[in-house]
């Protein structure tokens, strides 16, 4: 548990100082007068149309609470709608504090109110990360197609850079191939030796539990409204964006298209470091460049949308999660009486 802890700790302060890092990156060749002018318009950025950005984005939660509760009633269980989703805004939130934190938290909360397995509905959450992967997918594919000239150079330059980066001598192959070989021949012999032992049958069940999530897709009644629900939350992703557009004057007459390649590569950003920081809204400098934005207004935008979605939830999260234990205090009581 302390090296887990230690782990947890020590990613931490990798994504945030790359995240400190990107975010001098992005202006070490801006003026003071450049700074001071991205501040201005972050908090001149129109009131009247971030407020309906929060509602978009919270809408998005709500729906993907509704979907992740599809996902879980093939294992016998129907949770409330209420506690779905306090514990899904809860999930965001704490994964701004640590890396994944949130996915634990909120499959526990959950499985704590509504007496469900913790191993089953991490099994639904990993299935709900399979899909978001594969609309992501479609996402990049989609903002590629419709713009091959632009937006397909920059991908392409920005993938020949990563895997430039990656060593695929055959020294290194041959090398990976006997550590992995060797690692499974590992598993393989403590696995015959103690298959039988108390803990590896812990271990067992847990992850049949997982299994029996995940395998739950297969199983939701109405598939077409789940596909629609998916669907539902990346067009709200996208909105966000478009609508955003709206709250700074340079930007005002970018549409839907410059909107899909900021979700495209904002995506990315936002698992590349500690809850986006910097990595955000540098995605989101470099994509409007491609646009004809300035610098400026682009980090600006970047950091607009960044801080956005991150105050909603230091706002939405810790209000859920008090929720969660007001609104279930009283079958927590019966709990601890029976």
């Amino acid at each position: 548990m302390f090296i887990k802890r230690i782990k947890t700790i020590f990613q931490f302060i990798i994504f945030l100082s790359l995240g400190v890092f990107l975010i001098w990156f992005s202006t070490k060749s801006f003026t003071a007068n450049e700074i001071n002018k991205v501040k201005q318009l972050v908090f001149n950025a129109k009131p009247i149309i971030i407020v309906p950005c929060i509602l978009i984005l919270v809408l998005s939660h709500y729906i993907r609470a509704i979907r992740w509760k599809m996902l879980i009633k093939p294992l016998g269980k129907n949770p409330a709608t209420t506690n779905v989703f306090l514990a899904v805004l809860t999930g965001f939130f704490f994964n701004l504090l640590f890396p994944r934190l949130g996915e634990v938290m909120k499959c526990s909360l959950l499985g704590k109110y509504e007496k469900i397995p913790v191993d089953k509905l991490i099994g639904t959450m990993v299935a709900e990360r399979v899909l978001d992967l594969i609309c992501l997918v479609l996402v990049i594919m989609l903002a590629i197609s419709t713009q091959i000239d632009l937006v397909g150079g920059y991908a392409k330059e920005l993938f020949d850079q990563i895997l430039s980066s990656i060593d695929t001598s055959p020294r290194t192959i041959l090398l990976l191939i006997i550590l992995l070989s060797s690692m499974a021949a590992v598993i393989y012999f403590i696995y015959k030796k103690a298959r039988h032992s108390s803990f590896l049958l812990k271990i067992n069940n847990w992850i049949k539990g997982i299994v029996e999530g995940l395998i739950s897709v297969r199983k939701i009644e109405n598939k077409t409204m789940f596909i629609v629900y998916t669907l539902t939350i990346w067009f709200l992703y996208l909105s966000s964006i478009r609508v955003g557009f709206y709250a700074m004057q340079d930007l005002v007459q970018l549409g839907w298209v410059p909107s899909l390649t900021i979700l495209t590569f904002g995506s990315f950003a936002m698992i590349a470091t500690q809850g986006g920081i910097g990595a955000y809204q540098f995605a989101v400098q470099k994509t409007l460049l491609l646009y004809g934005v300035k610098e400026v207004s682009g980090l600006a935008f970047g950091w607009l949308l960044w801080s956005v979605q991150t105050v909603m939830l230091f706002i939405t999260g810790p209000i859920s999660l008090v929720l969660l234990f007001t609104l279930n205090k009283k079958s927590i009581k019966q709990n601890l009486n029976n």
